[in-house]
């Protein structure tokens, strides 16, 4: 459910001792956006500390949480590739912590850098990889099994998320999401 990536974070620590002019630390407190969906950005995100969601907005205000995304994730990554606007919007759900390095040197980095490269396809890998079990798993079993696997891997999920967010990555509503959570009590 929350998404981690230790071993590029310890990389981007040592890059920024080497780079210190690459990387920029921000931070954010909960509920606020750092990446809005259909924008343009010059810069991507590292997480350094702290869990945001990723997740898409339709047209009537609707979330899906893509995804939770905890240490050495990064995010806004796929619009450097792709020239695009942001695909997702990007909120902290704890206080974040975050290495913002502009375009210019993260390409840099992906020229000049091979562990870096490799660790930036190692990462986009994962994230394809996750994505299409976790809907797979969402689509082909009921409400009350993607709950219990959830508590079963995180035990805390409902200290740390709310309802509504719990439910967005779901897909469901809130109402089935208590009418479930009910009938396992």
């Amino acid at each position: 459910m929350i998404r981690t990536n230790v071993d590029f974070l310890t990389y981007i620590e040592l890059l920024n001792e080497k780079y210190p002019n690459f990387f920029l630390i921000e931070n954010y407190n909960p509920k606020e956006v750092i990446l809005k969906q259909q924008k343009r950005y010059q810069s991507l995100y590292i997480i350094k500390n702290g869990i945001t969601k990723c997740y898409l907005s339709d047209e009537n205000g609707k979330e899906f949480i893509q995804e939770f995304l905890g240490k050495g994730m990064e995010f806004g990554e796929l619009e450097v590739f792709s020239g695009n606007l942001s695909y997702c919007s990007i909120e902290a759900i704890s206080k974040v912590v975050v290495y913002k390095i502009s375009y210019k040197n993260y390409n840099y980095l992906l020229d000049n850098d091979r562990l870096f490269n490799r660790l930036v396809i190692k990462s986009m890998a994962l994230k394809i990889g996750y994505k299409a079990p976790r809907h797979s798993f969402q689509q082909s079993y009921s409400i009350e099994e993607n709950i219990l696997k959830l508590k079963h891997n995180y035990p805390d999920y409902d200290k740390i998320f709310s309802k509504n967010d719990i439910a967005n990555y779901l897909g469901i509503t809130i109402r089935s999401l208590n009418r479930t959570l009910n009938g396992l009590k």
